[in-house]
């Protein structure tokens, strides 16, 4: 069997991070769920589109990563110091880490902030489809099983 040097791309920060962290957010998930077991469709939809808004691990850090070169591209320009310079190419040197291992230094503070990574937040939005009844349908087609999923 073949060694794969980089790991899952859903599993990447979830084995990025410590365990504690990892299992806090799972128990939150799991009682954010349980809370609205015996909710309606309305209520269950509404939280259902909150969760499409909810931003993960990725954006955040892109986010903070982008304006960090940004930052330093611009006071490298204005100022004439190589320490800018250094500053923008360490923090893309960071998110190219964080692209292909799952880790840079700024993702345990993301996630003890609770930020979820996309497949959680999926993982929770399935969830409430499933409470809400989506997925009671049958399909003939790849085209309606597609439609269903997207739901």
């Amino acid at each position: 069997m073949k060694k794969h040097c980089l790991p899952p791309t859903t599993k990447r920060v979830a084995m990025n991070t410590c365990s504690k962290v990892n299992g806090t957010i799972r128990r939150e998930t799991v009682d954010c769920i349980g809370r609205y077991m015996g909710d309606g469709e309305v209520v269950l939809s509404e939280k259902i589109r909150k969760l499409d808004r909810e931003w993960d691990t990725e954006r955040v850090l892109e986010t903070t990563a982008a304006s960090a070169v940004l930052l330093g591209s611009v006071m490298a320009f204005r100022k004439k110091k190589c320490c800018w310079s250094l500053f923008a190419g360490a923090t893309g040197a960071f998110l190219l880490m964080h692209a292909l291992q799952g880790w840079c230094p700024s993702l345990p503070l993301v996630r003890t902030m609770g930020v979820r990574t996309a497949e959680e937040i999926f993982c929770e939005k399935t969830a409430f489809k499933m409470i809400r009844g989506d997925f009671c349908e049958n399909a003939a087609d790849a085209e309606s099983l597609l439609d269903i999923a997207e739901k």
